[in-house]
């Protein structure tokens, strides 16, 4: 798996904004789902900031708290919240 970054170490002019490669191996077994994969949440969290509001995930995904996401080639997932099975039943008991 491939990530890439932008330098910001760098002086200002067109090398500052040139990609730097990064690879990321997940040593989990059996391995994360990719980052481009259907279930890319279910990998390992490696680094979570609950007062942000972020984890990051193994594939390298940013996760947020209300369930967006950041993917490593900079595309945004917008938040996808489980819809309520039985609406109007939150706060009565199901029986």
């Amino acid at each position: 798996m491939t990530h890439f970054t932008t330098r910001r170490d760098a002086e200002p002019g067109p090398a500052a904004a040139a990609p730097v490669r990064r690879i990321l191996v997940c040593r989990h077994n059996p391995a994360c789902p990719s980052a481009d994969a259907p279930d890319r949440d279910a990998a390992h969290t490696i680094s979570t900031h609950p007062e942000q509001g972020w984890s990051l995930l193994c594939n390298g995904v940013v996760l947020f708290e209300d369930t967006g996401e950041l993917l490593p080639n900079g595309q945004v997932i917008a938040p996808h919240r489980r819809i309520d099975a039985h609406p109007g039943s939150y706060g009565r008991l199901l029986v």
